[in-house]
């Protein structure tokens, strides 16, 4: 068995629809940037028996997915792709508490199992300069632990 390169442009990320189960992909990304270290919490256990060397404990794990693209809308309707459409519903001024979260996954086409992610989501910037595409971006922030299910199960793919 070979180890390989992951080229970053293969992750696939899809998004649960309103509909338990039911997975959308997320389309036309140009940058997917997985955060492990984000949101971690530390306690400093540093005390004098510790020779001046620092000691610390984990005390909260958490992790971040950035999502960017270029902004894309049907050129007759405005609607925006439907995997992203729900991810800027997710992140909607009115979702607050638990109808702030979702559901994401994710992984590499080698992966035998999904990541899945209970989550809030998060708009990022858009627009961009004079001669720029207008941008699009979301965070994606784990909440609770990071579960797996295998890639055939429900996956259509």
């Amino acid at each position: 068995m070979a180890q390989v390169k992951i080229p970053a442009r293969d992750i696939i990320v899809e998004v649960e629809s309103s509909t338990p189960d039911e997975w959308l992909p997320v389309e036309h990304l140009s940058s997917v940037t997985p955060d492990r270290s984000a949101n971690e919490a530390v306690a400093d256990t540093t005390d004098y028996d510790s020779q001046g060397v620092y000691e610390q404990l984990i005390m909260q794990r958490g992790a971040t997915l950035t999502l960017e693209g270029q902004e894309i809308k049907d050129d007759s309707t405005g609607e925006l792709p439907p995997g992203r459409a729900r991810l800027e519903e997710l992140a909607g001024e009115d979702k607050v508490g638990h109808a702030s979260l979702g559901r994401i996954r994710f992984r590499h086409p080698m992966d035998d199992n999904w990541r899945v992610w209970t989550c809030t989501v998060t708009l990022g910037a858009s627009g961009g300069a004079v001669n720029d595409v207008s941008a699009w971006a979301v965070t994606i922030t784990k909440s609770g632990p990071t579960t797996t299910t295998p890639v055939d199960s429900g996956s259509g793919a």
